[in-house]
């Protein structure tokens, strides 16, 4: 296939984050909102549930590669112009509309499977750190490197994964390259390792399609939506997606020739 159909590839992406974004809000939700069956599971229980969030969502959009990212998106982009390789920029409106349409979705239903749970939550925090991530220490500068990094480990190691061919069935090989399980586990252990300070969004559709639908939604008592935070898990796992993106060909060389 190497014409791929526009329309699929926007489809593909909206439904794999719509999934993700069901799942991986979903687990938050159980967690921290009072009277669920999971209610005080813990951050471990939280990193696990979006792991397997974003094995469920890599599973459905193998047509498109799994982007299901726009940090992976970019990434890929810049690693293809660090490389010279072919780029389909016709492609790129899809990815990242299917992404973020599909994010706020996925919050959408998140909230409608939770809805009596929001409507006796008192806390607004709880309910907004069921949509999108915070800092536990609100620090702009210091918030920003931490997703830089985390992302960056996402796409390092997915780009070295997909080193070898770079492409599948004509279109960017995205967390598909890497495979649903491994890269599950991948984002568990950035969660674990590294989410602490930020709650890791490594996604800007993760947390800006939630933080719409926050904002948007008739939810009893919610509060703000922390608009003031909002922008550092978009641009930080952009610059870190697109930092792993020109720094891996150099890198990967390197360790291969060595």
């Amino acid at each position: 296939m190497d014409d791929p159909n526009i329309g699929l590839i926007f489809l593909s992406e909206l439904v794999g984050t719509a999934m993700l974004v069901l799942l991986g809000c979903g687990v938050v939700a159980n967690v921290v909102l009072k009277g669920n069956k999971g209610f005080g599971g813990g951050f471990l229980m939280i990193n696990f549930g979006w792991g397997l969030a974003v094995f469920a969502g890599v599973t459905v959009s193998i047509y498109s590669g799994a982007h299901i990212n726009p940090a992976v998106t970019f990434g890929l982009l810049a690693n293809s112009l660090a490389t010279g390789a072919e780029y389909n920029w016709a492609a790129l409106p899809a990815y990242l509309g299917g992404q973020f349409l599909g994010a706020f979705l996925g919050a959408v239903l998140c909230w409608l499977a939770y809805k009596q749970h929001f409507d006796i939550e008192e806390d607004p925090g709880a309910k907004l750190g069921t949509f999108s991530t915070g800092p536990g220490i609100r620090n702009t500068g210091w918030n920003l490197i931490t997703e830089i990094i985390g992302t960056f480990v996402l796409v390092f190691v997915v780009i070295g994964f997909g080193a070898q061919n770079g492409t599948e069935d004509g279109v960017p090989a995205g967390l598909a390259a890497l495979g649903a399980l491994p890269v599950a586990l991948l984002v568990v252990g950035i969660g674990a390792s590294l989410g602490g300070p930020t709650g890791y969004a490594i996604n800007p559709a993760r947390d800006l399609g939630p933080r719409i639908a926050h904002a948007v939604l008739p939810i009893r008592g919610k509060g703000d939506s922390d608009w003031g935070y909002s922008w550092i898990p978009v641009a930080g796992p952009i610059i870190g997606g697109v930092l792993a993106g020109l720094a891996a060909p150099a890198l990967i060389a390197t360790i291969a020739a060595a």
